[in-house]
């Protein structure tokens, strides 16, 4: 959680510089008032956190200060500071919202212990929101993946995640690089904290500023309320930067000096709050080509592309397909139950494992929700799926038979792959079965079977 912003508002200068010099040493952001019409115009920006107010000052009254606050919605708490033996306007303060109070002469002992419980208070209420979000937004865990390619891709999201390192992820529209960015944040010390996802392409060029870096009431003409920026929503978690490709030149270089700062400042405030937000960033875009074109700032792609991880396209890695499709159904299960289709007919898969998904796993995702709508009986058929994909079958049928049908194909293509994991794990079947995503037993099987289709010692 950022350091909170405190304002000390005492008429008093040497009571106002104390109360200020004990905040800034517990580490917290500090402004100063010295008196009510000071103060209600910065409350009035948004930004405040905690307010150390007096209560009697020369131009008004801080309860009146405080209810005006409370009136307009605004987010500070307000610690009263009041004489001793004036209990009945403390009480009074807390029947009108104040978090706490402090008698005079002030304690820094206490003072910053009661800002300690405000900003335990803070953390904690946000701590619920980002659990709240996880619980609605988190989908199922995905399958194991059976291809070597993103096997390796889940070692090296294995390898980056327990860092802070700024992660470039780059692939084709669709590939899944939003899962692989989810997957560094829940594979970290950040996973309690927040993950935000955010469409650089999405946000309007005029406001793009303030979503990333925030704003107080009144910043520009319609800021009618203080908020607060991506950065600082992402505090002590993760940002996920998607299409960053399309992030303007100017706005490169700021986000440049917030990842090297770890400073931010929202439009319309004087303050800088420290943030510790981690950074995984996406493209579709050759950033490289960008670089050279001078559309995308050469320091910036630098220090994102510390780590970098391509995502392959899904015609790549056709043995993800099976697996990712049963994924799909059983997910489709479980959010509406008795509906929809529960499994696949083999001539259907086939068409799914021998088209190649230009939408990638985006697609792949659309053409099995689509056919499941479509299934009667609770089973795809060739007859529900799309066009496209029974076109690309039938199109290509001459050459599957000539190679020995589609159905050979296939197997051939799954005894590359058993052999390839067994090569990789140094011939050890046990964590070649791990990686595959299958038992042990089941490997076995599968060897047994291609060698009885091939020959004896075709796959050892």
């Amino acid at each position: 959680m950022a350091a909170l912003h405190v304002l000390v508002i005492d008429d008093e200068p040497a009571l106002r510089q104390i109360l200020a010099a004990t905040a800034r040493k517990g580490g917290y952001a500090v402004s100063e008032a010295a008196g009510v019409s000071e103060a209600a115009a910065k409350l009035a920006r948004g930004d405040v956190d905690v307010a150390l107010c007096d209560i009697k000052m020369p131009d008004g009254s801080g309860l009146d200060l405080l209810r005006s606050a409370r009136a307009q919605n605004t987010d500070t708490a307000f610690i009263m500071v009041t004489a001793f033996g004036s209990m009945e306007t403390a009480v009074e303060a807390l029947r009108s919202g104040a978090t706490d109070y402090i008698v005079k002469p002030v304690n820094a002992e206490e003072v910053l212990h009661r800002l300690a419980q405000i900003r335990a208070l803070r953390g904690l209420r946000e701590e619920n929101q980002v659990l709240r979000r996880a619980a609605t937004d988190r989908a199922a865990k995905l399958y194991r993946f059976a291809s070597a390619p993103m096997l390796e891709i889940e070692r090296l999201v294995a390898k980056v995640a327990p860092t802070d390192s700024t992660v470039l992820i780059t692939g084709e529209s669709g590939t899944g690089k939003g899962m692989v960015a989810r997957a560094i944040h829940e594979q970290s010390a950040r996973a309690g904290g927040p993950f935000l996802h955010v469409n650089c392409s999405a946000i309007p060029e005029h406001l793009i500023e303030s979503e990333f870096f925030g704003h107080t009431k009144g910043a520009f003409t319609s800021a009618d309320r203080a908020r607060k920026g991506l950065f600082l929503q992402a505090d002590g978690g993760t940002l996920f930067l998607d299409e960053i490709g399309d992030l303007q030149l100017h706005m490169q270089a700021k986000l440049l000096h917030v990842i090297e700062s770890k400073e931010v400042r929202a439009l319309g405030s004087e303050q800088v709050h420290h943030v510790d937000t981690r950074i995984v960033a996406a493209t579709n875009s050759d950033v490289t080509e960008m670089v050279k074109r001078g559309t995308f700032r050469d320091d910036l792609y630098f220090r994102l592309n510390l780590f970098h991880i391509h995502i392959p396209p899904l015609r790549a890695r056709s043995a993800d397909v099976r697996g990712f499709v049963a994924h799909l159904l059983a997910q489709l299960r479980r959010g509406a139950p008795g509906q929809g289709a529960s499994e696949i007919e083999p001539e259907a898969e086939e068409l799914l494992l021998a088209y190649d998904w230009p939408g990638n796993v985006r697609e792949l995702e659309n053409v099995v929700m689509r056919a499941s709508i479509l299934a009667e009986g609770g089973r795809i058929t060739v007859a529900d799926l799309t066009p496209a994909v029974t076109r690309a079958g039938r199109n290509g049928a001459s050459a599957e038979a000539a190679a020995g049908g589609l159905r050979e194909q296939l197997r051939r293509v799954e005894a590359e792959i058993v052999q390839r994991a067994i090569d990789e794990a140094g011939g050890d079947r046990r964590v070649a079965a791990q990686r595959l995503g299958i038992g042990l037993s089941s490997l076995y099987r599968k060897l047994e079977e291609h060698e009885r289709a091939d020959g004896a010692g075709a796959v050892s």
